[in-house]
């Protein structure tokens, strides 16, 4: 689940070759969510890191998780009746 939340978060990045030649790179629905590279492929390397890196500060704070790509992590370990 947490594979495929990433995924999701990975299609909604969206990417800017800078002036210098490097790479930005952004999550817009998770908050200080950014990468920047080099190349396309380093930005968006370290942009799935920092994604991973989000999630584990945010869940082990409680904190609520945007549903992305209809995935939910706030109903994660939560008991069905």
């Amino acid at each position: 689940m947490i594979t495929d939340y990433i995924a999701a978060a990975l299609d909604l990045a969206q990417y800017e070759l800078l002036e210098d030649g490097t790479f930005y790179g952004e999550v817009k629905a998770l908050p200080g969510v950014w990468a920047d590279g080099k190349t396309l492929e380093d930005c968006r390397r370290t942009l799935k890191e920092v994604i991973e890196d989000w999630l584990v500060l945010v869940l082990k704070a409680g904190d609520p998780v945007p549903v992305l790509g209809g995935i939910d992590l706030n109903k994660v370990g939560e008991r069905v009746a």
